[in-house]
C-alpha cells in the first residue's frame, strides 16, 4: 500500500487531469514511443504556439481522470507510452497539429484515440477534423465570401460609369473661382 504522501501526489495528479479534461474543447492521445528528444521539441513547439496543452501522463492516473469526465470509451487505449494533448480554445488545434507529427514520424508517433466536446472521436474522425482549416482561416473564407457580392458589383459599376463617361475627373466637377459669383 502507498504511503499517505505518495497517494496524495497521485490525487493531485488525478484532480488537475481531470480539470484540464474539463476544461478542454478537444483532446487527442498519442503513443509517442521512438521519437527523438529534436522530434518532441519541434512538436511541443508547435503545440505551444497553437495554445495546446500537451504532456506525458501516466495511463492509471490517466484512466481515474478520464472515467472522472465520462470518457470511459478511452481506457482501451491507455496503454503503452501515453501523452495527451488538450486545447480549451480552438477544437481542431491538437488534432491539427498530432495529425500533422504523426504524418511526419511515420510509425513512430501513433494516434490512439480523441475526444471533442465530451463525445470520443474514431480515429477516422480525428483524422477528417485534423484535415479541416484552421478557425481564422474558415472565418476569413466565411468573410471573403460574404464581400464578394458587395465587391462584384462595385466593379461592375465602376465599369459600366468608365464605359458611358460618366466619370468625370475631379476638376471638371468642382467650379472653378472664375466661374463662381461673384459675393458683393
Amino acid at each position: 500500500m502507498p504511503n499517505a504522501k505518495v497517494l496524495s501526489e497521485k490525487q493531485a495528479i488525478v484532480a488537475a487531469l481531470t480539470e484540464q479534461l474539463q476544461n478542454a474543447s478537444s483532446g487527442v492521445l498519442v503513443d509517442y514511443k521512438g521519437i527523438t528528444v529534436a522530434e518532441d521539441t519541434a512538436l511541443r513547439v508547435e503545440l505551444r504556439k497553437n495554445d495546446v496543452q500537451y504532456g506525458v501522463v501516466k495511463n492509471t492516473l490517466a484512466r481515474f481522470a478520464m472515467n472522472n469526465v465520462g470518457l470511459n470509451e478511452l481506457d482501451d487505449v491507455l496503454n503503452g507510452t501515453t501523452s495527451l494533448a488538450t486545447s480549451a480554445g480552438d477544437p481542431i488545434a491538437p488534432m491539427r497539429v498530432v495529425n500533422k507529427f504523426a504524418k511526419q514520424l511515420n510509425g513512430k508517433f501513433v494516434i490512439k484515440g480523441g475526444f471533442m466536446d465530451g463525445k470520443v472521436l474514431s480515429l477516422e474522425e480525428i483524422t477528417a477534423l485534423a484535415e479541416l482549416p484552421s478557425k481564422e482561416t474558415l472565418q476569413a473564407q466565411a468573410l471573403g465570401m460574404m464581400l464578394a457580392p458587395i465587391t462584384s458589383l462595385a466593379i461592375v459599376l465602376k465599369a459600366i460609369a468608365e464605359k458611358d463617361g460618366e466619370a468625370a475627373p475631379a476638376e471638371e466637377a468642382a467650379p472653378t473661382a472664375e466661374e463662381a459669383p461673384a459675393a458683393e
